[in-house]
């Protein structure tokens, strides 16, 4: 029975006949208040699962109502959404591009008590009894495991659930990642929010920040674990905060989606989540040297005074950066022609003398009908608009501005083919700012502002926090299809999980502060295992003074940041490594070459990240994360495996204590030999700053350079650390600017060294089908417990070496060298 007419109620009679059941007839029967049928919102929670479906390798449990799906993507990942009321959202993610199923085994098993989903590596359980979700190692202590049910609220006014999941908090555990939180590197305690916003000068614990990194590692009993909850909507995680026995975390929108990523490393979490979102394509080389940047470097000759700033002083620098004011009227993809009347002349003739330019793009395009990139964009409908079709406008700094609709395919390929006439003129990396994204007034767009999220349709709460992400995709895809084989350089203020496929990331807006010191160095180290390994800080600060001891501490801790710029706001006095005078000047020069003479390893770590998804600054705790203490160690950490810095972070510091992980190190500077697995003390005098080098390492070393390329490489320094145990060392070598290396063209190179008291050998093994053009190494051996007698390179004797004062021994061989033995 059917009825058209509203406010009434449902009834279901029965009837029957000669005691059968024949049907279920539906009654209607009129409601004085139809408000009284309306159940309030409240939180619901699944049910009891009753229900289990495999397709493939995707495994469907269900209470009758909400269903949970269970996806085994490797051995190692498992994929976990909700529907609250069967129905799933259709799948896309910006995070993960695609969903490549790896595992090799897996299979569904019931019992009276549970199902359990099985990889060779981890089980996913579904307790019958109440829908608790927990996940095991292969041998089955319990990692992870729900403390209530998976949970959702009704959200009336946008439509949509508020989702909850909420797992139990060990009293040992630690939690850390998150992106650029400026707190502590022990997330353990914190509530914190993701949702990207503009934070000039941002203070100590202050949140959110420009980034939204929804991926988190959990220590605990020795094993880690990842969590990464890709959902774009504004999120919040608390670590043990309001209840110190729950981990939660929860969005205002979208599904209740997780992966669960089993370590049992940190540094195993950290390569499944690359597997997941992507590693950072292989930067030019030249985006390794230092950087320089100014709100704003302008006129023309001030630009050329500071260019050649670096060169009288002889100190190497390889980008100078264009703010806004390079701009006409603050206008995107044009100049002011009065301050730069000739740019391409002037970029022609920075390049000429080793500098690249680089210049900055913001989101913001000005209303003017006389403005062509206005124009295109409005007749194009490129523009994002509100849910009543106003087109969505705010003030930055051209004044009254429309923004593109960058989740639209479309747009991203008309914004990346407008950086044709700036990549003609030579400009070499775009700066991609302000896309928070960044309004005057009202902080960012409103809710309603519609976006076409690549078919997938959203309001801004949605494609807030992939916003920057899709700018920056939108930059670097065109650079790189109008470059054509030629890496761009991009970097982003904002970003969402997956950022680094596209761009570096500076952690905004800091302080002239040894507070915002020792911020970034955590802060950089975060980054690193939260996936985005390109980073670094505004080296002494954005906002307010520092003076010489605090820039020169920067350059030093800058000198091992994966990104090395140093960026002022135009209300400061000018800070570049030579304003501060003497000895400030000389020191600043002694590190910036130490960095220039440190690219071929710094440039190998970068193949170790994005050819096998390791981070490239590693915390104390990923080397020796059972060992509690070092949980809440935040100073120390190592560029790679084979360096370990220590930045000194206090005002007149002349001696520090520095913990190095159990094996041997050597101190850079004196080649001292220590014992790990302790604090040790080490004197900081200015002009020097704790750096030790793994035992067996083999550092390979350019000469210093004013630019990179500036001269020929005739021959490679291979320093080589004694150890009396077997260690390997990388080196990586390619054109440095091509995309060759994905055809294979490049060389990585293996060495193995090992000792005793009597010997040392090296041996070289290659892959790959690159030939550098140099043709022989220069062999410093560091450490000996023994003066060589003879020396022994594929089988032949080596007799020109020589025996330092400080006991090192120098020699030269071929670059193609298999095995050499130094011999007592």
């Amino acid at each position: 029975m059917e009825s058209n007419i509203p406010n009434e109620e449902l009834i279901t009679s029965k009837l029957i006949e000669n005691g059968n059941l024949l049907e279920e007839e539906e009654e209607f029967h009129h409601l004085n208040n139809p408000a009284d049928g309306i159940k309030p919102i409240i939180k619901k929670y699944l049910g009891i699962p009753n229900h289990a479906d495999q397709l493939g390798n995707k495994f469907c449990f269900t209470d009758g109502d909400a269903k949970v799906e269970v996806v085994v993507v490797t051995d190692e990942i498992i994929r976990v959404r909700l529907a609250p009321h069967g129905v799933f959202l259709e799948d896309f993610s910006y995070a993960v591009p695609k969903l490549v199923h790896k595992a090799a085994e897996f299979g569904l098993f019931e019992n009276e008590d549970e199902f359990r989903v099985a990889t060779k590596s981890i089980n996913c359980h579904i307790r019958k009894e109440d829908f608790f979700i927990s996940f095991s190692d292969k041998n089955e202590h319990v990692t992870s495991t729900d403390a209530v049910p998976m949970h959702w609220e009704e959200n009336v006014q946008f439509g949509g659930y508020y989702v909850f999941c909420t797992k139990t908090c060990s009293p040992d555990e630690s939690f850390f990642g998150l992106g650029d939180k400026p707190t502590e590197f022990n997330l353990r305690g914190k509530r914190l929010k993701n949702w990207n916003t503009d934070a000039y000068s941002f203070a100590r614990n202050q949140d959110p920040l420009y980034r939204s990194i929804p991926f988190y590692i959990s220590v605990n009993e020795g094993i880690a674990h990842g969590i990464f909850f890709d959902n774009t909507f504004k999120a919040q995680f608390d670590f043990g905060g309001e209840d110190t026995t729950k981990t939660s975390f929860w969005a205002d929108g979208g599904e209740l989606q997780y992966y669960y990523i089993h370590g049992p490393h940190m540094m195993d979490v950290v390569k499944s989540y690359h597997i997941l979102t992507g590693t950072h394509p292989m930067p030019p080389l030249w985006a390794l040297g230092y950087h320089q940047c100014r709100w704003s470097y302008y006129p023309e000759s001030k630009v050329k005074k500071i260019a050649n700033g670096f060169r009288e002083n002889k100190i190497p620098c390889d980008g100078i950066y264009l703010d806004i004011d390079y701009m006409d009227g603050y206008r995107c993809f044009t100049w002011n022609r009065k301050y730069f009347p000739d740019p391409k002349k002037m970029i022609s003739e920075l390049a000429a003398d080793g500098f690249k330019t680089v210049v900055i793009i913001d989101p913001g395009i000005r209303v003017d009908d006389n403005y062509e990139v206005f124009k295109q964009g409005k007749e194009n409908r490129y523009f994002c608009r509100r849910s009543d079709d106003y087109f969505m406008e705010g003030h930055v700094w051209p004044g009254r501005c429309q923004f593109p609709d960058f989740t639209n395919p479309e747009v991203r390929t008309w914004w990346g083919g407008l950086f044709d006439e700036l990549v003609q003129m030579g400009v070499a990396g775009v700066w991609n700012d302000m896309n928070e994204p960044a309004v005057f007034g009202a902080g960012t767009f409103p809710d309603d502002v519609r976006h076409q999220y690549d078919g997938f349709r959203g309001s801004h709460r949605k494609a807030h926090n992939i916003y920057g992400m899709q700018m920056v995709r939108s930059t670097y895809e065109g650079l790189r299809n109008i470059m054509k084989n030629k890496r761009p350089f991009t970097i982003t203020r904002a970003g969402y999980s997956g950022v680094q496929r596209f761009s570096s990331v500076w952690t905004g807006d800091n302080v002239a502060s040894w507070e915002h010191l020792k911020l970034g160095n955590i802060q950089c180290q975060r980054l690193s295992i939260s996936g985005i390994p390109f980073c670094g800080t505004d080296i002494g600060g954005f906002s307010g003074e520092p003076d010489g001891e605090l820039f020169t501490r920067w350059i030093q801790m800058g000198t091992f940041s994966p990104f090395m710029r140093a960026h002022s706001a135009g209300d400061t006095k000018e800070r570049e490594p030579w304003s501060f005078g003497e000895p400030f000047t000389a020191i600043n020069r002694k590190f910036i070459e130490l960095r220039y003479r440190l690219i071929p390893y710094l440039y190998s770590t970068f193949w170790e990240h994005h050819r096998y998804g390791f981070p490239i600054l590693r915390p104390i705790v990923m080397h020796e994360q059972d060992v509690t203490l070092n949980h809440f160690r935040q100073d120390e950490f190592t560029y790679g495996d084979k360096i370990l810095v220590c930045p000194v972070m206090e005002p007149g510091q002349l001696t520090r204590n520095v913990y190095l992980p159990k094996g041997k190190w050597f101190n850079f500077w004196t080649y001292e030999l220590v014992d790990g697995g302790k604090e040790v003390p080490v004197a900081t005098p200015l002009e020097t700053m704790p750096v030790f080098v793994k035992a067996g390492a083999v550092i390979p070393e350019y000469p210093v350079m004013q630019y990179v390329g500036q001269q020929e490489i005739e021959e490679v320094k291979l320093n080589i650390y004694y150890t009396d145990y077997e260690v390997n060392s990388f080196l990586f070598e390619d054109y440095g600017e091509t995309f060759a290396y994905e055809q294979d063209i490049y060389l990585e190179k293996k060495f193995v060294v090992n000792g005793n008291s009597r010997q040392l050998t090296i041996n070289q093994s290659m892959e790959g089908l690159y030939t550098p053009r140099y043709e022989g190494y220069h062999l410093n051996i560091i450490g000996l417990p023994f003066k060589p007698g003879k020396i022994v390179a594929d089988g032949k004797a080596v007799s020109d070496f020589t025996i330092n004062t400080d006991g090192t021994v120098e020699f030269k061989f071929s670059k193609n060298f298999k095995h050499i033995e130094i011999l007592k």
